[in-house]
């Protein structure tokens, strides 16, 4: 994940109660999804449109639409940048930093987290192929003790909170320079076949190498299999930006020469292209053959090519990095599209706007166009200020099933002001993720609710969560007089205690719906209050 970014290119980067059973299928679809207008104010007034059935005793209501946005932000554990904070932390330091930033996030109304757990071949989680993280024991290879595993708990504490996470991953680089020494237990001692050193001290995995791609596919098959995660995440890092290697080019001959002698044809270019976009395909499917509701999300460098559009100047991801990003998007090989735009709304050469606009005519597929800010060191005077413009932005250009993704946490915790512009503004009301119309759900059971009214107050009671996996949050419908108001409750939540009367308003109807792993609602259940 770049942590700046030149005028003209990259300047520095490091990374990244319903027994029902519900069944997911993988369906393509070109439709746009249903605009779902996205206010920031829970109260809605509406009409009164209640029509009790004395045979089934249904109440029917016309429920106000919920805010639907994503909100994100990435974790880096590549050299210690945001979490944990030392390699040195014991397990209870660990896990007290991971606690406050995911309290941080819920507190300000955020609904995902992009969290880096293989930041170089390694593990911040119990892997069965790579090796326990330099970067959370300070020494590659040894497991935290007390043992835990990082990722089940982040896991764990974020679903809490009612914020989905997402396992960041690097795909081909094989060793950080700040990743302390090459050790037996690195994989550059481990497959020294497909793993070429850089001179600036990283090793990189050979992208070409059948070896490398089965490798990564497994990777990422056993995270997807073994962990309950929302989401996998791919950064920029392709083939190595040129400055890793001094300015020389990628020492991938020996793979090279092996595809001419084959018969190859294509230049050497198109070969590396050819090798990432293969990898990407392969990770897409194979992520929905094991768990369909689990996304696959990319956030490439935000130029593809300079040119594109006109007026753009700067580092060329499609020539340098070999990564045909406007491939992947327009082939629809990803859930969600995160282009960095770590550039100011008002940059000549790297516009903002103009390039949110440009990735927005390549997404033919209508995948979700989430772009990555640049929350940290955006180049302007007035951090707080522009970035909460650009969410603003991006939500006028997007229209519909916005969202954004701040790099990184840092930005958010070192700068608090930044918080509250964001809290006090567009994210002033909790939102749910947008839901993915290419990926069919059955219908989530509607909910079994029961009311109990007395004097002052009226007492809820709803389904285990317990009795349908699938359910990931509820939304609480109350209404006062003739306005309704909507709560996102964690899905552990099963009861709810509502004042009869607030601010002068008298409680006239309550409602409720179950929410899928995908954001997909389930039908209402609602009734009327005397």
């Amino acid at each position: 994940m770049c942590l700046g970014v030149a005028s003209v290119g990259l300047t520095s980067c490091a990374s990244n109660k319903s027994s029902k059973k519900i069944v997911y299928k993988k369906v393509e679809s070109k439709q746009p999804t249903k605009p779902v207008e996205s206010t920031q104010t829970t109260i809605i007034t509406t009409p009164k449109t209640e029509i009790p059935n004395k045979k089934d005793e249904v109440f029917t209501v016309k429920l106000p639409e919920v805010n639907r946005e994503f909100r994100a932000a990435w974790v880096a554990s590549v050299a210690n940048i945001n979490w944990p904070s030392k390699k040195d932390l014991t397990t209870t330091q660990q896990k007290d930093e991971a606690i406050k930033l995911l309290d941080m996030l819920e507190a300000n109304n955020f609904n995902a987290v992009i969290f880096q757990v293989r930041p170089a071949a390694d593990a911040l989680y119990k892997s069965n192929f790579e090796p326990w993280s330099y970067f959370l024991t300070g020494e590659e290879g040894k497991a935290p003790s007390p043992y835990y595993d990082p990722l089940e708990f982040w896991v764990e504490e974020a679903h809490k909170r009612g914020i989905e996470l997402h396992v960041w991953l690097n795909p081909y680089r094989a060793h950080h320079s700040s990743g302390g020494p090459v050790t037996s237990e690195s994989m550059v001692k481990k497959s020294p076949s497909n793993v070429l050193r850089l001179k600036n001290g990283m090793y990189w995995f050979d992208p070409a190498d059948k070896k490398t791609q089965d490798h990564v596919s497994e990777v990422v098959r056993d995270i997807v299999s073994r962990y309950d995660i929302d989401g996998v995440h791919f950064d920029d890092y392709f083939y190595p930006y040129a400055s890793y290697n001094g300015g020389a080019d990628f020492p991938d001959n020996s793979t090279w020469n092996v595809y001419k002698n084959n018969g190859g044809t294509l230049s050497r270019a198109d070969w590396r292209r050819q090798n990432v976009n293969t990898i990407i395909e392969r990770i897409y499917k194979e992520i929905k053959a094991e768990k369909p509701f689990v996304k696959f999300g990319i956030s490439p460098f935000g130029i593809w090519k300079p040119g594109y559009p006109a007026g753009i100047t700067g580092s060329s991801q499609y020539d340098e990095l070999y990564a045909d990003a406007k491939l992947w998007l327009n082939k629809g090989w990803v859930d969600y599209f995160s282009p960095q735009l770590y550039w100011p709304i008002n940059s000549t050469g790297q516009s903002f706007p103009k390039l949110l606009e440009w990735w927005k005519s390549e997404n033919t597929h209508n995948r979700h166009l989430w772009p990555g800010l640049n929350t940290v060191e955006v180049k302007v005077s007035d951090r707080t200020t522009e970035i909460t413009n650009q969410v603003k932005m991006a939500g006028e250009i997007l229209q519909n099933n916005v969202g954004v993704i701040h790099w990184s946490i840092a930005g958010l915790t070192k700068n608090p002001s930044m918080l509250s512009y964001l809290k006090e503004g567009p994210y002033k009301a909790k939102a749910l993720v947008p839901t993915m119309n290419w990926i069919k759900a059955d219908l989530l059971a509607k909910p079994s609710l029961s009311v109990n009214a007395k004097t002052s107050e009226v007492v809820m009671n709803w389904n285990d969560y317990k009795m349908n996996s699938k359910v990931s949050k509820w939304i609480l419908y109350t209404r006062y007089n003739n306005d309704w108001e909507t709560s996102i409750l964690d899905k552990t939540k099963t009861n709810q205690t509502i004042l009869k009367h607030k601010d002068g308003k008298s409680l006239t109807a309550v409602a409720l719906k179950a929410v899928d792993r995908l954001g997909n609602e389930s039908d209402y259940v609602a009734q009327k209050i005397n």
